[in-house]
């Protein structure tokens, strides 16, 4: 497979998008300005930008440098509470994932849930509030290769959440998770109105994204001044 080179002057960086599912964060980097290209084993036929269906490790492995900064959402399912509680096994891929980013020499970030903080280093935890989302889904990011995140101020949870599964109750914030109600709500609350209710359950919101690809782009900017 040949890959577009390294952005020059005057193009959009590139980004890697590792195990992309529907593209929540892939929509937040793009608005941030990255030109984005999404990787996943499944097929991903409501994925908005270009896609390419691999292992998503192999393919950073092989491919990871010609970017200029990759993110990678290892499958959460592993460390979510919902799954452990109906006893399923997932792949635990956190290590071998950051383990491939670190032979790239290109700035990383790792994204996971509660249950992976153990695994995460240094984790920076991320809240709908924080941008003005209306829905509690903490997620954390590790980031490495030389790039690093502020921690923002966590807004306290004073909106009521409606119980899982539940219609959403008038004033309360939905949980968007199992086999929640309200598909079209929550592409509405969350930003992502090409997705679908399998999709929904696991993106991140792209505000998380595009705050982060907005610190991505200083840090890339910064390393070129410094060069």
């Amino acid at each position: 497979m040949t890959l577009a080179p390294l952005h020059r002057l005057g193009r959009r960086p590139l980004l890697l998008d590792l195990f992309c599912c529907q593209g929540g964060a892939a929509k937040g980097y793009d608005d941030a300005g990255f030109d984005v290209t999404g990787v996943d084993l499944h097929p991903q036929p409501r994925y908005p930008f270009r896609f390419v269906q691999a292992d998503a490790v192999a393919f950073v492995l092989q491919h990871g440098a010609s970017f200029d900064v990759i993110h990678a959402s290892p499958p959460c399912q592993h460390d979510s509470d919902c799954q452990r509680l109906q006893g399923n096994t997932h792949p635990d891929l956190i290590a071998p994932t950051r383990t491939a980013l670190k032979t790239t020499g290109r700035p990383w970030v790792i994204e996971n849930v509660r249950g992976a903080v153990r695994k995460l280093e240094r984790p920076v935890m991320l809240c709908g509030p924080m941008f003005g989302v209306e829905t509690y889904r903490h997620r954390y990011f590790e980031t490495g290769g030389g790039f690093a995140l502020p921690e923002p101020h966590h807004p306290a949870h004073t909106v009521p959440q409606a119980k899982m599964g539940r219609p959403i109750p008038p004033g309360h914030y939905g949980q968007f998770v199992g086999n929640f109600s309200g598909v079209q709500h929550a592409r509405t609350v969350l930003g992502v109105p090409w997705m679908n209710r399998d999709g929904i359950r696991e993106c991140i919101p792209p505000a998380y994204s595009h705050w982060i690809g907005t610190h991505a782009r200083y840090s890339l900017r910064a390393r070129r001044v410094a060069a």
